[in-house]
């Protein structure tokens, strides 16, 4: 390529979205390393922090989702996306990209719409089983030439002749970690040879996992088992006040994880929702897993995600509503048992993907190449 690569990538809204993304940008700078590389994203959502502490670049849309319960209050919503479709092609007219990448969340539909509208290849990435609204919508886009999906039969929702199956991009600390489950419990301050379980919630926290912690705190301290709870921000002050004065050494508190890759290597058994870019980090480590998906999701698409795997064997599922009773028993049974965790060991690792952000990459820089040439 003799002309500079310019690459936009628009999402975000949640860790699964945002992780991926900056996975496929090193991965195009890692290829390219001249490449300009511009992410646009959704102002006050998280990615506005997450992509400057990766070295990137972004520009924040005002865009937000629809009020479903409050109509009345969705009249400023549509002034924003107005505002957003503006601004989205102010910055695409300046930054003269080659390809525009989505990644799924609020700010990929004004700019993939806009870079469709202005004759600029896009390229969709899919991580759900279930695909969003915006992904539907932008799929039909005729600019819209590649889709990268993770999940089979993903044709009932694009068309076929779009469709490539990369898997998910996931962060390279997951797959670098070169520690022994013993010394990864060691640097996390715990019992090098106890049995371990991670609770996760999502990069913001899961009030029903958190839940089914705090109600059977008698269970966790004679279980014979240590558990990682990543409480999530939201959360950490409440609960903190909920646990003064107990005394849980076998219970390590912690708001957010920064390294995913020593917590998995250090847990037996993970507890965790049913977010796509999580799942993709189990299968291809091949972690033992107790999915409890979200309710609070477009389409129940966590659900759906949740299921390809458990009719595989290759995940256990807790109901939402059913957890905080549950949950705890059902993994402490589970981790003790090490037959089920090497069954679901061996069945998860079998649906890994591997090299995803590599795949896309290649794929981004094949379709700006197209471009450059037909200028």
């Amino acid at each position: 390529m003799n002309k500079k690569l310019r690459v936009i990538i628009s999402g975000g809204g949640t860790g699964g979205h945002i992780f991926p993304a900056i996975s496929i940008a090193n991965a195009i700078k890692s290829k390219c390393p001249d490449a300009e590389i511009l992410f646009v994203g959704a102002i006050g959502r998280m990615e506005m922090q997450r992509v400057p502490a990766a070295g990137y670049e972004i520009k924040g849309l005002p865009i937000c989702g629809f009020d479903r319960k409050n109509l009345l209050k969705n009249f400023s919503v549509l002034l924003k996306i107005f505002k957003s479709q503006r601004m989205a092609k102010k910055i695409i007219k300046e930054f003269r990209p080659q390809v525009a990448v989505g990644v799924g969340g609020y700010a990929s539909g004004p700019t993939l719409n806009k870079a469709s509208a202005m004759g600029i290849p896009c390229l969709i990435q899919e991580q759900n089983s279930y695909a969003g609204v915006t992904n539907k919508l932008l799929s039909k886009n005729e600019m819209t030439r590649k889709i990268c999906v993770a999940y089979e039969g993903m044709d009932r929702f694009f068309p076929a002749e779009k469709i490539i199956m990369t898997g998910n991009p996931v962060r390279q600390n997951v797959l670098e970690c070169d520690l022994t489950p013993q010394d990864a419990r060691r640097s996390l301050g715990l019992d090098p040879e106890k049995k371990t379980i991670l609770l996760v919630g999502g990069s913001l926290g899961a009030r029903t996992i958190n839940e089914s912690i705090l109600r059977h705190l008698n269970l966790v301290e004679h279980s014979g088992v240590q558990f990682i709870w990543q409480t999530g921000k939201y959360y950490f002050a409440a609960i903190g006040e909920q646990l003064k004065g107990k005394v849980l050494p076998m219970l390590k508190v912690t708001d957010f994880i920064a390294d995913m890759g020593v917590a998995y290597r250090a847990a037996d058994l993970v507890i965790s929702r049913a977010g796509a870019s999580s799942i993709s980090e189990f299968c291809l480590i091949g972690k033992p897993v107790v999915l409890v998906p979200s309710p609070n999701v477009a389409e129940d698409h966590q659900t759906k995600n949740a299921m390809a795997l458990v009719n595989k064997d290759a995940a256990l599922y807790v109901k939402d509503s059913e957890a905080p009773d549950t949950l705890l028993q059902k993994a402490i049974n589970t981790v003790k048992d090490d037959s089920r965790l090497a069954i679901l060991s061996e069945n998860i690792k079998k649906l890994g993907l591997k090299d995803s952000a590599d795949i896309i990459a290649d794929e981004v820089i094949s379709l700006a190449n197209a471009y450059i040439e037909n200028k």
